[in-house]
This record gives C-alpha cells, sequence and structure tokens, in this order.
C-alpha cells in the first residue's frame, strides 16, 4: 500500500496534505524518515509513525446512511449527484462503494464500504440476504396480493421472482405496505407491483439483514456501524 494513501485513511489529511507532511520529514517507517509518497508500506509488518507516534492504520469503513431521493447509488456520475458525493472528505479517502442500489427515487438504508469480500456476501444470490422495504401503493393491496407476492410473480421481462413476504399495514385507494425480497432485480419491489396492476408511489428500505435503517439519521445523514451492527453482517 502506498504511504500516502495509509497516512490519509488514517485521518492526517488529503493525499494533497499528506503530501505536505511528508516533505516535512516527521514520517518514519520502521525508524527511517521517508518523504517519498509513492514509498509502498505494509502496515500489517512494519512501524508507520508521525511526530513519534505510532499510526494505527484501519483497512476497512463501514458506513450507514439514510439515502435521500435524487441521488444515485454509485461512486460516481458526470452528470449527476451521487451518494459518494455527500460524504466527508475523510470518509471518501476510504474509496467505499454503495452494496447494492437504491433506485434515484428511493430513500433508506443504503451500506457503503471498500470491504469488497462484505460487499460480495451481502450481494451474492445464494445467500438470499432478505432486504425490508415501507412503500406506498397506488391501488388498495389485497389478500390476493399477498398469496400471489408468497408464491412469487412473473415480472414483465418472464423473469418468475423467488417468493416474497407482503404485510399490509392500511388498505385503501392509497395502501402502505411493507414487503421483503430476497433478490434485487432492477426496480424489482416495483416491477412486483406492477405485475399484479398496481404503482409504487413511494419506497424507502428499512433493513438489509440483520442490519435495520437508524431512524434517527436524517435523510442524507450517515454513520459508521457501530461493533454489533458490523458483527451482524459478517454473521453471514
Amino acid at each position: 500500500m502506498r504511504l500516502d494513501k495509509m497516512l490519509a485513511n488514517s485521518g492526517f489529511g488529503t493525499r494533497k496534505e499528506v503530501k505536505k507532511l511528508l516533505k516535512t520529514g516527521v514520517v518514519k517507517v520502521d525508524g527511517n524518515v521517508v518523504k517519498d509518497a509513492k514509498v509502498h508500506v505494509d502496515p500489517e509488518v512494519q512501524e508507520v509513525t508521525v511526530h513519534d507516534d505510532i499510526v494505527e492504520y484501519r483497512e476497512f469503513i463501514y458506513l450507514m446512511m439514510h439515502k435521500p431521493p435524487g441521488l444515485l447509488s454509485a461512486t460516481e456520475d458526470h452528470h449527476q449527484e451521487t451518494v459518494v458525493d455527500i460524504l466527508q472528505e475523510e470518509d471518501k479517502m476510504f474509496e467505499p462503494f454503495p452494496v447494492g442500489r437504491l433506485d434515484k427515487d428511493t430513500e433508506g438504508l443504503l451500506l457503503l464500504t471498500n470491504d469488497g469480500q462484505l460487499a460480495h456476501q451481502l450481494l451474492s444470490p445464494k445467500k438470499h440476504v432478505p432486504k425490508t422495504y415501507y412503500a406506498k401503493i397506488d391501488g388498495e393491496v389485497t389478500t390476493e396480493d399477498m398469496e400471489a407476492f408468497k408464491k412469487g410473480v412473473t415480472l414483465d421481462d418472464g423473469y418468475e421472482t423467488l417468493p416474497a413476504e407482503l404485510v399490509i399495514l392500511e388498505a385503501g385507494p392509497e395502501s402502505q405496505i411493507e414487503i421483503t425480497i430476497v433478490e434485487g432485480k432492477f426496480h424489482q419491489v416495483k416491477r412486483m407491483f406492477q405485475a399484479v396492476g398496481k404503482t409504487v408511489t413511494y419506497l424507502k428500505r428499512l433493513s438489509m439483514g440483520e442490519l435495520k435503517l437508524d431512524e434517527d439519521l436524517e435523510l442524507g445523514e450517515y454513520r459508521e456501524l457501530t461493533d454489533e451492527e458490523l458483527e451482524l453482517l459478517q454473521r453471514r
């Protein structure tokens, strides 16, 4: 790993700021002053110090975001704002990415991390990680819809979904529901309701696996996962 990346990820500023720091001669690797940002170090083996204080390196970052509508679930886009764009610079340094995606107009729980192995575990179709959503539906959701979802429905492209659990919170011209799916097909919840002749007008993800959205987070806010939350995800 490059020395400047390690120091940036450890909270010593942007890559540009780290390079200035290195030029002052206060950074040492195994007791030797290093000023070259491109030098590669192994934080597991080598000791890196700044002002003679040992740098405790952290490799991964795990963030829970209450995604607001209007942002793309992507790391970058040339035309539209993404969820990574609203992160603080000290968090961007870890180069996190969204685990899975929420549609641009969908809000709710979004996990961002640079831990590729954990992301793979959560997104692997074989794992069947449940994802629960709250939604408002244009049209009355019925017990027949619940039964249809329990069996799986056929989407517009002919794909047969796996069984999903549909709970009616409030029935009426604009129904309120919760739905739990174990897949992540493109626009899946919206397309499942289209398959039964109804339209999703509002969609919010509440949970992913054992991780539940912290309702104290306002739209657009995020925080690091607690040790307990991270342990729940890593059990999968």
